[in-house]
């Protein structure tokens, strides 16, 4: 396993990070759920990323299990925070009130005593800026969080947010996690400059587009029995890929990965990694054997051709331009 720098922090990251999106606590049983968490550390993934509102915090509960006992300064432990983890009005969002309080159940769920990585889930637009920025530089005051990010926020958030963090002296962000695949490049436009700039890290979620690059879903067939696609959930985020023209491409990339000597899963996220900008890239996974296949695209070094090959495959189905295609309202 290859590790980068996240952003320009001190703190290095497995290239390949593990995510339990979709899976812990809802999609996969406990005991399958750490047998996915003992293969990541068995192929060397450090890094782990959740989210307190992942199948309604269960998620970061299985994984503390799935965790413990591990030698806590072997491994990077990621969360957020923002969406609704209850039913009151201030179980949301990123007011000092929430933010703390979630931090708090956040470190309980985990079993730890530090999150190495919190993120802001989503902007909030109700909360004013400052407040959110000086609850998080709290908390790496004292100790409970070691770095900030920001999950889906747009170019000009980050930037007002960097700007407030100088003027004010509280803690940069140093890291940014939006979707990013062959299928959805919206960062390549406007984020990627902005944190090229500011020394902020990509953490990319869905490289494998759910699992519509590992070409298991077939054009003019209905989704494998089983798969994310007829998962309530995942389904109904799936979707916009299961068209026709968008499958066929996929089953064209066959040729290119086998030529060199890989997976589709693999070259999908191995792709992601050519961006320089990209510290890791979020695998999910129901099955160890999932794990592993993902885990072997770290070091790949895909050459030009094989990158304007990919291209001239995928066209126009893929998503370039941020103001015409917003961001899904999902929350991985």
């Amino acid at each position: 396993m290859e590790h980068r720098r996240l952003g320009r922090s001190g703190m290095m990251v497995s290239e390949v990070s593990y995510g339990n999106w979709l899976t812990h606590g809802s999609q996969v049983e406990a005991d399958a759920a750490k047998a996915c968490v003992r293969e990541a550390l068995d192929v060397g993934i450090t890094t782990f990323d959740t989210a307190d509102v992942y199948a309604q915090t269960k998620a970061e509960t299985v994984l503390g299990e799935a965790l413990a006992g591990e030698r806590r300064e072997s491994y990077e432990l990621f969360t957020k925070v923002y969406w609704p983890t209850g039913p009151g009005q201030n179980d949301r969002g990123l007011s000092r009130k929430h933010i703390l309080e979630s931090c708090n159940a956040s470190l309980k769920r985990l079993q730890t005593d530090h999150i190495d990585l919190y993120q802001a889930h989503r902007f909030d637009a109700h909360t004013p800026l400052e407040e959110t920025l000086r609850a998080f530089d709290d908390l790496v005051r004292a100790g409970k969080v070691m770095y900030i990010g920001v999950s889906e926020w747009r170019a000009e958030q980050i930037e007002e947010a960097l700007t407030i963090a100088d003027s004010m002296g509280l803690d940069r962000i140093v890291s940014s996690q939006p979707q990013y695949s062959m299928l959805w490049r919206v960062i390549e436009a406007e984020v990627v400059p902005v944190c090229e700039r500011e020394g902020i890290g990509q953490v990319v979620w869905s490289p494998i587009a759910q699992g519509v690059l590992t070409g298991k879903y077939l054009p003019g067939q209905p989704p494998p029995e089983g798969s994310r696609a007829t998962d309530p959930t995942g389904g109904n985020f799936i979707k916009r890929f299961l068209q026709d023209d968008v499958l066929t491409r996929v089953q064209q990339l066959k040729p290119l990965a086998e030529d060199a000597g890989l997976s589709l899963a693999q070259l999908a996220v191995a792709w992601v990694l050519q961006n320089p900008n990209v510290s890791s890239a979020i695998v999910g996974a129901t099955r160890p054997e999932q794990v592993r296949d993902n885990a072997a695209a770290a070091g790949v070094k895909l050459d030009a051709d094989l990158m304007t090959r990919i291209d001239e495959v995928l066209g126009d189905i893929v998503v370039t331009d941020p103001a015409k295609t917003q961001s899904p309202a999902a929350r991985p």
